[in-house]
């Protein structure tokens, strides 16, 4: 399996203040079975439009119909591959995978995707989600590893710890049956959140969960198939849209064509927080344009909270279309207050405490003539610590800004999420902690409204009872397990040296975690 030679980044992320983490995306997902066509570059182009979901790492697999061949690194996917890289991977088959980890920590050795050999072949896979089940997995990997051969292959190889490796153990011990055969044994026996995209030398497979938490889309080539998160990534390779994949649905494809199974009930539960921050406002979600979701959303959100000021402003670029629905619906003039620099974040170096008191400036700075004198509305998706928006209004107050209305596309955020999104853990969240008073004091606003639950559901036109809305009403669709069986670094600790103080699920009952919000400089 091919190491990239150029180093990876260090932790890579696209927030506002570094030092204040939003909400990390989940990863990314592509796959492509097309005989006759460079499946490498369509996978490296899928990747490119899937890259706000993760900035980890990335990693493509090809097959020639007789071997796979991995290629992944750390990094972003424009920093990994290259024109003598993706000239290498010849084949008819692909899966991509670009990361942010949630199970296992950011190295390359769980980097996606995950490689196994089996007794017929090989497969590899790329997953998007995060499961609750990964203790019992990894038991069930263990047993089998202690008569099992094949699951020792790449000795010289540091273990992987992540769920996702896990599965990949399990898919390729399938002796007496076909791969597609052990994959519908499987997956219903598989908890969590998941949208998997693998294969073997020959076919082409993906599998959405039961509740279909994560999204995973179907697209039709001249000559092929595509899967992929989001229809953003059909677009950019000239895909032409089919249908999503239905949740608790596995599809193959090869010669023979697409065919299609179901290996559990659909119980959809879709991430409601794909709507508001993690999908890309182009792709089409739920048979609705997300960019045309959030015009709405920001809509709802001036009905519901209305201000009296001369000027809607984002912040960019998430909060972008949500300001322009709230202008819309409220008749003040939309503008754009701030100027973004988007090539901070990605390689980011850390500053010296000294630099450090630059903050959001090396990101975002104000444009004085715009916001000088005017009562501002300054639209953005979410408060997570609120450092980045108590930031953000000393700013604005600096550039002249006579009054700050801060109005946020989604409600507070008091949850963490176990089904593939890194927020921070619940004592972290000033949401959990904090009345929205108490939060505007804290950030020295005039004013702060977040949009009801209720409106933010209805503006997406999906039934309330088919969405996950865990991390703003702490209601879990899939059933969790004991704390000591979650956390991101789960498979590199011992089953003793979960640390109670650290995890995330032991603080729920704990509240108050941001009570010093109102004294933090």
């Amino acid at each position: 399996m091919p190491r990239a030679t150029r180093p990876g980044d260090g932790r890579l992320t696209h927030d506002l203040d570094p030092h204040d983490r939003s909400p990390q995306d989940a990863c990314g997902v592509f796959g492509v079975w097309a005989p006759g066509e460079e499946v490498a570059k369509l996978t490296y182009y899928g990747l490119y439009a899937l890259q706000h979901r993760g900035q980890e790492s990335a990693g493509i697999a090809v097959s020639n119909g007789r071997q796979i061949l991995v290629y992944k690194d750390m990094g972003l996917v424009s920093q990994v591959f290259d024109e003598a890289t993706l000239a290498s991977l010849q084949g008819h088959v692909a899966v991509g995978h670009a990361r942010y980890s949630t199970t296992g920590a950011s190295t390359w050795h769980n980097a996606q995707p995950t490689f196994r050999p089996t007794e017929t072949g090989s497969i590899a896979l790329a997953h998007n989600g995060n499961l609750t089940n990964t203790r019992d997995l990894a038991a069930r990997v263990d047993a089998l590893g202690t008569t099992q051969g094949e699951l020792d292959v790449q000795r010289n190889v540091p273990v992987s710890t992540n769920d996702t490796s896990l599965v990949t153990a399990l898919l390729a011990h399938h002796p007496d049956k076909s791969l597609e055969e052990n994959a519908a044994e499987l997956l219903p026996t598989i908890r969590g959140a998941f949208s998997f995209v693998w294969m073997d030398e020959h076919t082409l497979y993906a599998a959405r969960d039961p509740q279909g938490i994560r999204p995973l889309v179907l697209g039709r080539l001249e000559r092929g198939w595509v899967v992929a998160s989001e229809t953003a990534a059909l677009d950019i390779v000239g895909a032409s849209f089919i249908r999503e994949v239905e949740p608790g649905e596995m599809v193959a494809v090869d010669e023979d064509g697409l065919r299609s199974r179901r290996f559990a009930e659909a119980a959809p539960k879709h991430c409601l927080f794909e709507f508001v921050y993690l999908a890309r406002p182009d792709t089409m979600m739920n048979d609705q344009r997300v960019h045309s979701v959030r015009v709405e959303i920001g809509r709802r959100l001036a009905r519901e909270y209305p201000a009296d000021a001369d000027l809607v402003m984002p912040v960019p670029e998430s909060g972008t279309p949500a300001a322009i629905g709230y202008a819309e619906e409220s008749g003040i003039p939309y503008g754009t207050g701030l100027v973004k620099n988007s090539y901070v974040g990605r390689t980011f170096i850390q500053p010296s405490q000294t630099i450090r008191q630059l903050g959001i400036r090396l990101k975002l700075n104000p444009l004085r003539d715009v916001i000088e004198g005017k009562r501002l509305v300054v639209v953005d998706d979410s408060i997570v610590r609120g450092n980045t928006q108590r930031a953000l209004v000393r700013m604005l107050r600096e550039a002249g800004a006579r009054e700050v209305h801060v109005r946020i596309s989604s409600p507070p955020v008091k949850w963490p999420c176990f089904y593939g999104i890194d927020f921070a853990t619940r004592a972290e969240l000033i949401a959990n902690g904090l009345t929205s008073d108490e939060i505007c004091r804290s950030i020295d606003a005039d004013s702060l409204a977040y949009i009801s639950l209720e409106q933010l559901v209805e503006a997406t036109t999906v039934p309330n009872d088919n969405l996950c809305r865990a991390c703003f009403d702490g209601v879990y669709p899939v059933p969790l397990p004991d704390a000591e069986h979650l956390g991101k670094n789960l498979l590199e600790l011992g089953p003793t040296s979960v640390d109670a103080g650290e995890d995330p699920r032991l603080s729920f009952a704990q509240g108050g975690g941001a009570s010093d919000a109102l004294e933090r400089p």
